[in-house]
């Protein structure tokens, strides 16, 4: 059916929508002298005949014989009085739409320089608006009634992936550098899909990288990786922890009566004597304890606390016990020299 057309307009109160085409199916026939109403952040590509004749911008616009031929009743007889100029108008909103957002369907496969191969998830955001009004309608409208982001959201994503895959592959080796990349990567993709983004007369305004991350378990390796760095030397760190067991039991087993007592204080004792000797091994460096003794070969053991002796050593190193004396066979106190009881518990020797 005919529409003889007096005022064109179109507005979206979406916010969403890219293109409308008036009328949405077919075309219409235009009164000489019609409005054409394009808002601010619109443009409005005329066609004719199928082709795009012109692309208006916002304002009014009268259209006279300088845009459609003058097509009267009369001239249009023989087509059954239907005019045969149709004609179509294509609104292309400018506006920038924001917050548009990519991300990663299923994992990417990536070789860590350090943790091997793995598996990350990315996610972003991204801005575009249409450069090209004509160009947009003839590669991505094309007979559509309407286009909104949501037709094209797919599209865009794959388009991004696609890139950023290729750039992790060039640029980035491990993971454990990720944080300090982001801006670095987002200004790469960026420059790599504006040539893609333009084919179809769009610009590409931002781009963001907001996170790549690996699964779970593999943040769960880096969180154990980075516990081991926190202790540092881990044969130290497993003797620290000892000597606290130890005095955690001493303390535990402190009470309990006279016999408890005597247990408290036993445990108490090889605690002691355990963090001499750890501190004694501190101080030489971390090596395993020689042994040795006051005077003693390389291969002895002091004889109050079986610690291992330096060759050569007059005193313990663990314990500061003398070396070379008699021992109380009861206490294990050094004895004077000539001594008949021990100055410690009393025992005849």
């Amino acid at each position: 059916m005919s529409q003889f057309l007096e005022t064109i307009e179109h507005y979206d109160p979406s916010g969403q929508e890219i293109a409308f085409r008036f009328p949405p199916e077919g075309s219409a026939e235009v009164k000489l002298g019609a409005q054409l109403i394009v808002h601010e952040a619109q443009e409005a590509v005329f066609y004719r005949d199928g082709r795009a004749l012109d692309v208006f911008g916002p304002g009014r616009h009268t259209l006279t014989t300088q845009n459609i031929p003058l097509v009267t009743k009369l001239l249009a007889a023989p087509f059954g009085f239907a005019s045969p100029f149709r004609v179509q108008v294509v609104f292309v909103s400018k506006r920038t739409f924001l917050d548009q957002k990519w991300g990663t369907r299923e994992p990417v496969v990536f070789r860590d320089r350090e943790l091997g191969v793995v598996r990350l998830r990315a996610f972003g955001t991204y801005a575009y608006r249409i450069r090209d009004a004509r160009v947009f309608v003839n590669t991505v409208v094309g007979s559509s009634g309407q286009l909104d982001t949501a037709r094209l959201e797919d599209f865009y994503r794959d388009m991004v992936i696609s890139r950023l895959n290729d750039l992790l592959g060039e640029n980035l080796t491990s993971v454990l550098d990720l944080p300090a990349s982001y801006d670095e990567l987002a200004a790469l993709a960026k420059a790599r899909l504006s040539e893609d983004f333009g084919k179809y007369g769009v610009d590409l305004t931002d781009f963001y990288v907001n996170s790549i991350t690996p699964p779970d378990e593999v943040l769960q390796r880096i969180d154990e990786r980075a516990s081991m760095g926190a202790v540092g030397d881990l044969a130290a760190y497993t003797r620290f922890k000892a000597a606290v067991a130890l005095g955690d039991a001493a303390k535990a087993n402190g009470g309990g009566g006279a016999a408890g007592a005597g247990l408290g204080v036993g445990l108490g004792a090889g605690f002691g004597v355990q963090m001499a000797g750890a501190l004694g091994e501190a101080l030489r460096g971390g090596a395993a304890p020689a042994a040795g003794g006051a005077g003693a070969a390389a291969g002895s053991f002091c004889p109050h606390c079986g610690d291992g002796l330096p060759a050569g050593a007059r005193f313990c190193p663990g314990c500061g016990t003398p070396l070379g004396g008699t021992l109380c066979a009861k206490c294990r106190q050094v004895l004077p020299s000539g001594a008949r009881f021990c100055p410690g518990c009393g025992t005849q020797t």
